[in-house]
């Protein structure tokens, strides 16, 4: 991929407020060389099509938008336009019409930055699930001394107690069943950041709340672990989250872990270090 390709796609990349990047249909149908932009909607709508066959959900990545554009000296009007994700515009590129030259370079170009997208979204994601879960461990061993304290003798009840607050009733091993893992997988090591985070804040919580209130009491340890986790799903439901049960598994941490620690030993070989 030449930098001239690189160039023209990179010229009309915008950016939001939220510091996302993001195309304009209108400016890529002419980039694209689509003199006619209905002609160029009906590429757009083949290309969410894909979008929800890849179960992708098309408003994370096709945003209806107006602009102004410049008729004349002292006129102009407002027209529709769809802001773009970088992945929309690498399915409207391969929905796009393959004798033009452009939509071949824009295949290669969008295909190429996608796959580093992609690839730097994996790298995010493995610290965060890492990172996640080492606090997990962490503060499930304090939760665990809090609750002894407390006078909690059982403690697998009393996590579970936690989980049917946090899950809507399910238990560990209907969660396990829900997501359908094997008896000898460890439910932690399946969960996304996402489900990890939920469950480090309903243990770092619960610990809190058992030592601020001095709760003294098996029983009502219990309660008071249902009743943090069910908290936290109520914030999840009023924040217009996917409950916890319904998000999906992930493959087993280690293979986090180990990734992560290839790509610093790649990092940190002679060659990146040569004068």
């Amino acid at each position: 991929m030449n930098k001239k390709t690189i160039v023209i796609f990179e010229q009309i990349k915008k950016t939001n407020q939220y510091e996302q990047e993001y195309w304009s249909a209108r400016e890529l149908a002419n980039i694209l060389g689509y003199a006619d932009f209905r002609n160029f909607e009906k590429v757009i709508q083949k290309a969410k099509e894909s979008c929800k066959n890849a179960d992708q959900p098309i408003n994370d990545h096709f945003v209806d938008i107006t602009k102004m554009i410049e008729l004349g000296k002292s006129a102009s009007r407002i027209v529709g336009d769809t802001a773009l994700s970088r992945y929309a515009c690498y399915l409207i590129v391969q929905n796009a019409d393959p004798s033009k030259e452009i939509v071949a370079l824009g295949q290669t170009y969008f295909a190429i930055q996608t796959r580093r997208q992609e690839v730097q979204d994996q790298v995010i994601e493995d610290q965060k699930r890492v990172y996640l879960r080492n606090e997990i461990t962490t503060h499930n061993k304090h939760l665990a001394q809090t609750a002894s304290r407390a006078g909690v003798r059982n403690y697998a009840i009393f996590t579970n107690y936690g989980y049917m607050g946090l899950y809507g009733g399910l238990k560990s091993k209907d969660i396990i069943k829900k997501k359908r893992l094997k008896k000898n997988q460890k439910m932690l090591d399946h969960m996304g950041s996402e489900e990890l985070a939920a469950n480090l804040f309903r243990a770092t919580q619960t610990d809190a709340k058992l030592k601020r209130e001095s709760i003294i009491g098996e029983a009502k340890a219990n309660q008071t672990h249902f009743e943090v986790g069910r908290k936290v799903r109520q914030t999840i439901r009023e924040l217009g989250g996917t409950m916890p049960e319904n998000l999906p598994i992930s493959e087993n941490i280690d293979k986090a872990k180990k990734r992560l620690k290839k790509r610093i030993n790649n990092f940190y070989t002679p060659k990146n270090f040569s004068a």
